[in-house]
């Protein structure tokens, strides 16, 4: 009958535990052995409290922590089924319970469930015995109440279903005797009630049967055959009827373990005893033997506490006579830390993201050892310097989180090792690495590769030409580190800069989209914008300043000697000057900057060279001598002003100097100088107009007489290629001019027919009348050269 139990150990605790260890329970079941495949064990949507889509979702399936698997996870139904046949003595043999463990892993979030099968014995199994055929040597004399020792029976049930009695068929000599040992375990001996007389009957045969408990009772036979021998009536003795040892498993083959003796009081040759293995357990014939003269058992064989851990032996003595004693010896293996601990990944990622919170479960660990005791005590770490730990959920299982948040850009791919270290002395560890990617997120914005730009771009540059370039970068991956590039609308005097300079959006190289003049707009800014192209885009911006450079392209401007009415004022010296004496400050101004602006001044004509001076770059107009009575009153001076440029750019003032004793005369006889100088620029323009308009006449008349020319020499070449001295009647037909007046659509037509002689120079023209036709006037006018 199939049932199950739900189990909580103290409830408070582990109730805490199932939410913090991802465990979130144990469930319970129990099911006979032997049953069908596909037989139903239980319900564990139901048992568990999960849904059936939380099964499919979670991509449930059953995880087993070694050997065969006999239970199989139906996920559409949510049922355990018997997956394979269970035979509760081939897995558990004598050990009760019988437990199947395993756990149901779900994943989407990680989780386990540890379920327990309890595995029930149903009496499918015969008592058996050893030797089918036993066979039993007495003496004759062998006094009422000798023991004559019995291999046991072994049934493979358990519990009420194993081995519960004997029973022999019915005789007049023997019976059977029940023991129970020091250790509980039970033997049957045979018990002589009355003498044995070879003479009468020389061999016995008797039918032992073994029954077991179970319902229906089942039985199993051996036949014994008693061989009555004569004299030899004392059976040897052990002195103990249970001897123990312990045997470490890595005991070296030939080590002797336990020495066992009997005592025969029979004498000479009656008394000599072999001893021999009578019943062994498991596979001890393979691992022990004993010596038939002096009862030492050694070891030959390889032992293994994994396997087995205790031998049971029955020993017998025997003499030479073919009386026979018996003891028990107990072997109890001692483990050794001899196995690694074996590290199994239940459910690992190969990826994780790195904005992934602390305490997210990368993997879950299950860390099994087969040794026992301090040596099957495992300790599970993970290497240091790392943002990982391992938690313990429950014994034996753990969990690897991350312990801290992560950085793609610092680390990429962490080699995980997990390390699994017992207590044995020596203690033994193993170690599993897990590699794990971490995936990109878009965490970090694009970052140029210095805090601000200055450049310089010359003015009067080419539109469209190229001047800088920015570049950003961006340490996350993929799409999240593409960079386009944008500039930031801002304003130039309340224009936007998207109308002064563009960008390359994917290389961030800017254009001047204008041409830049110095003395209008000497710098700006240009706010370039970097932003990646990430789902959540980010985006960082630079101030770029843009210097425009001067060039030489403004000629330097008068602003002193201011001009009166197109002449310049005049400046007075006296008669009396020093050398040295300052006549005038000529000052001029460059709208460029820099060396285009630096101005030199030199004078350029002068009416008397030996007189005057100008300071080279402050303009100063200064006496080199003494004023003398030859000097004129009236000097005039041309200045040139120059700057530094490259080409170098000019101008020129003029400079009227009056020299005086009386200031007011001669600023009379100045204006008088400047009407002069105005009226000689008057007739000085009528000069060059004349001069201009002849040239014009000149030109036309050469024209004209080369056309002349041209035209008698054609005229000459076409009479010479008329036979006779006349030339052929060639049409002539002139463009076509629309007649005054009229829509444009009608036109006159003319054609002249000529014919000209030699001596057409002396000939007359005759015209004739035009003929008109139809909607088109054409005229014909024959030219005849009369001679």
């Amino acid at each position: 009958m199939l049932h199950w139990t739900f189990i909580t150990q103290v409830p408070i605790l582990f109730v805490f535990l199932q939410h913090v260890l991802l465990a979130r329970g144990e469930v319970r079941y129990s099911i006979a052995e032997e049953k069908p495949r596909g037989a139903l064990i239980g319900n564990i949507v139901k048992d568990l409290g999960v849904s059936d889509q939380r099964l499919k979702t979670g991509r449930a399936h059953i995880y087993n922590e070694g050997g065969t698997e006999y239970i199989e996870l139906n996920v559409n139904k949510g049922t355990l089924v018997v997956k394979d046949r269970i035979d509760r003595e081939q897995i558990c043999g004598r050990i009760t319970p019988c437990l199947l463990r395993f756990q149901i892993i779900l994943e989407n979030p990680m989780e386990f469930h540890r379920v327990i099968i309890d595995v029930t014995d149903i009496n499918d199994n015969n008592p058996i015995f050893s030797k089918n055929n036993i066979q039993l040597e007495i003496g004759e004399f062998s006094p009422p109440g000798a023991l004559f020792s019995l291999p046991n029976a072994v049934d493979s049930d358990v519990g009420a279903n194993s081995l519960k009695s004997y029973t022999l068929t019915p005789n007049d000599h023997f019976k059977l005797k029940m023991q129970t040992q020091s250790d509980g375990s039970s033997s049957v001996s045979l018990l002589l009630e009355t003498p044995l007389d070879r003479e009468t009957q020389e061999e016995h045969v008797l039918l032992l049967t073994a029954v077991d408990g179970g319902e229906p009772q089942r039985s199993g036979t051996a036949e014994i055959k008693i061989i009555v021998l004569d004299v030899n009536d004392n059976a040897p003795i052990f002195i103990q009827e249970i001897y123990k040892a312990s045997v470490r498993e890595d005991s070296s083959i030939g080590s002797v373990l336990i020495r066992v003796q009997a005592n025969d009081a029979d004498t000479d040759t009656n008394g000599q005893i072999k001893y021999f293995f009578a019943y062994v357990t498991g596979n001890a014939q393979d691992l022990f033997a004993i010596n038939s003269d002096s009862g030492e058992i050694k070891v030959v064989g390889q032992i293994d506490y994994e396997n087995r851990n205790m031998y049971e032996i029955t020993v017998e003595a025997k003499d030479v006579g073919g009386l026979v004693g018996s003891c028990k010896v107990i072997l109890e293996v001692i483990d050794v830390n001899d196995n690694v601990p074996l590290i199994n990944l239940m459910s690992v990622s190969s990826q994780i993201s790195e904005d992934s919170l602390p305490a997210t479960v990368v993997a879950m660990i299950n860390v099994q050892d087969k040794d026992s005791g301090k040596n099957g005590k495992v300790s599970c770490f993970v290497n240091n310097n790392i943002p990982f730990k391992l938690t313990s959920s429950l014994n034996s299982f753990y969990t690897l989180q991350t312990d801290g948040f992560l950085d793609r850009e610092k680390v990429s791919q962490y080699n995980i090792s997990i390390t699994a270290k017992d207590e044995g002395d020596p203690p033994l560890s193993a170690t599993q690495t897990i590699t794990l990617q971490i995936s990109d997120v878009n965490d970090n914005p694009p970052k140029f590769e210095k805090e601000s730009y200055a450049t310089q771009i010359m003015e009067n540059n080419s539109p469209g030409s190229s001047f800088f370039s920015v570049r950003a970068e961006d340490i996350d991956s993929g799409l999240n580190s593409r960079i386009s590039y944008f500039i930031a609308e801002t304003g130039i005097n309340n224009i936007s800069v998207s109308s002064f300079v563009s960008i390359n959006s994917d290389e961030g190289v800017l254009y001047a989209l204008r041409s830049f003049d110095y003395e209008q707009l000497s710098h700006f800014q240009v706010t370039v914008t970097a932003k990646d192209r990430g789902s959540r885009p980010l985006s960082s911006s630079v101030i770029i300043d843009v210097y425009v450079q001067d060039t030489n392209d403004n000629h330097p401007d008068v602003l002193y000697p201011l001009m009166n009415k197109g002449s310049p004022v005049a400046e007075f010296l006296p008669r009396s000057a020093d050398v040295g004496y300052l006549v005038a400050k000529v000052v001029a101004v460059d709208k460029d900057s820099g060396q285009n602006s630096w101005l030199s001044y030199k004078i350029f004509k002068a009416t008397d060279q030996s007189l005057f001076e100008i300071g080279l770059h402050n303009g100063e107009l200064r006496t080199l001598r003494q004023i003398m009575e030859k000097d004129s009153t009236k000097q005039r001076l041309t200045v040139l002003v120059e700057d530094s440029g490259q080409p170098s750019h000019s101008a020129t003032v003029n400079v009227n100097v009056a020299i005086t004793e009386n200031f007011a005369l001669a600023f009379s006889e100045f204006n008088d100088f400047a009407q002069e100088k105005n009226n000689n620029g008057d007739i000085k323009f009528y000069l060059v107009l004349s001069l201009v308009i002849v040239s014009l006449l000149f030109v036309m008349f050469i024209i004209i007489l080369i056309s002349l020319k041209f035209h008698k020499w054609r005229q000459s070449k076409l009479f010479s290629e008329c036979p006779n001295g006349t030339l052929p009647v060639i049409p002539y037909y002139p463009p076509r001019y629309a007649e005054v007046g009229a829509t444009g659509t009608l036109c006159h037509v003319y054609n002249y027919e000529v014919c000209l002689t030699t001596d057409s120079g002396k000939s007359e023209f005759k015209y004739i009348k035009p003929l008109i036709q139809s909607t088109n006037y054409q005229v014909e006018n024959n030219i005849e050269y009369l001679s």
